[in-house]
């Protein structure tokens, strides 16, 4: 990333943060807020296409909070950027901004909307601790959010002959190739040009080398593939039970209950990512595990899910285009002077053309 880009950006985000606590605005996300969410401002800092980043925002929509979105675009690296590193060491996404309160973990941030947007009229994920659903549903979505969703993302873009019916075309995987081998290189030169942050860059440089030196590994992957058909197995066992208990005449029936709950958003971003990876074929469908492939049917449909995720498994409209746009935007001055000096040569050769026509037709 050049240097100029790389600050005039920084100073974008810079002034973004720093006016946090001076902005009123907030862009909706469906449902009732109270007097409470109106007082204080609710911020994330997200990537479409980022799985943590999905379950935050899908939590967001089903509790019907207020909340102001920015993109942090992994393909372009703003996640690497000083001014995310600095809200971020970590350099990853989800983060929640709260007035003074900054959640940088999708656990700790969805533990947090559950325990400070709890008002009358908001819906609640998790159900009063102590109780047998608590129980239920903190299994399950220990269990789902155990998953390494992460290695399954890298090893099918590294090695997409595991994969069936994938949603990543060719050239975007050939572009996260290429960004990934590029990481570390950009890392350590981010390091060297912001010494404050040398230890941040270094520490997620490492973390980058040995996650990718396990994801690009076949025999680590199929391991954790065939361990996931052990979990897909406890939930089909989970959804049977649900099916064979009679609910109450017009009411539907989820993973733990009849109440829609966070161990719902684990599995359905779990199973919208299978989706998106090309993996689904392999643990629902054809009359395997036919209650998994029901639920997915059921949950797609929610009203939050269809507004949060309805086109994160189309990457040219969630992913390509957005950061197409953004460049454009950035660099606009010279699109619009590059579009203007063609649209005069086009014009001048156009004008030549007919002159020279002319001169023919009265030659003849």
């Amino acid at each position: 990333m050049a240097s100029e880009s790389g600050s005039v950006a920084q100073d974008e985000k810079t002034a973004l943060i720093e006016a946090e606590s001076g902005q009123d605005a907030v862009q909706q996300q469906g449902g009732e807020t109270s007097e409470k969410q109106h007082e204080s401002k609710l911020t994330l800092y997200h990537w479409t296409q980022s799985f943590n980043s999905q379950k935050v925002r899908l939590a967001i929509a089903e509790k019907g909070l207020h909340c102001q979105e920015y993109d942090v675009s992994l393909p372009l690296s703003e996640h690497n950027e000083p001014w995310f590193m600095r809200l971020n060491p970590t350099g990853e996404v989800p983060v929640l901004v709260h007035d003074d309160n900054v959640i940088c973990d999708p656990t700790q941030i969805v533990d947090y909307l559950e325990q400070n947007f709890n008002d009358e009229g908001t819906p609640k994920l998790v159900p009063v601790e102590g109780s047998t659903y608590y129980h239920r549903v903190q299994h399950y979505r220990e269990l789902l959010d155990s998953l390494q969703m992460d290695a399954y993302t890298h090893g099918c873009i590294l090695h997409p002959e595991i994969t069936v019916d994938s949603h990543i075309p060719a050239y975007a995987a050939s572009r996260i190739r290429t960004q990934i081998g590029n990481t570390q290189s950009e890392l350590k030169k981010l390091a060297e040009q912001n010494p404050e942050l040398k230890d941040a860059y270094v520490a997620k440089q490492r973390r980058i080398k040995s996650k990718l030196f396990d994801h690009d590994n076949m025999k680590y992957l199929k391991k954790l593939l065939d361990e996931l058909e052990g979990v897909m197995d406890q939930v089909e066992t989970e959804l049977q039970r649900r099916e064979e208990e009679t609910p109450e005449e017009g009411t539907q029936s989820w993973l733990c209950g009849d109440f829609f709950s966070m161990a719902d958003i684990s599995l359905a971003v779990t199973l919208h990512r299978l989706k998106f990876l090309g993996l689904s074929r392999r643990y629902w469908g054809n009359g395997n595990r036919v209650n998994l492939e029901t639920y997915y049917e059921r949950v797609v449909e929610r009203p939050a899910f269809t507004r949060v995720l309805g086109h994160v498994n189309n990457i040219l409209i969630s992913a390509v285009l957005p950061v197409a746009f953004r460049v454009a935007k950035k660099n606009a001055p010279v699109i619009v002077g590059t579009t203007l000096l063609i649209g005069l040569l086009g014009g001048a050769t156009y004008v030549a053309f007919l002159y020279m026509k002319k001169r023919l037709t009265s030659f003849s």
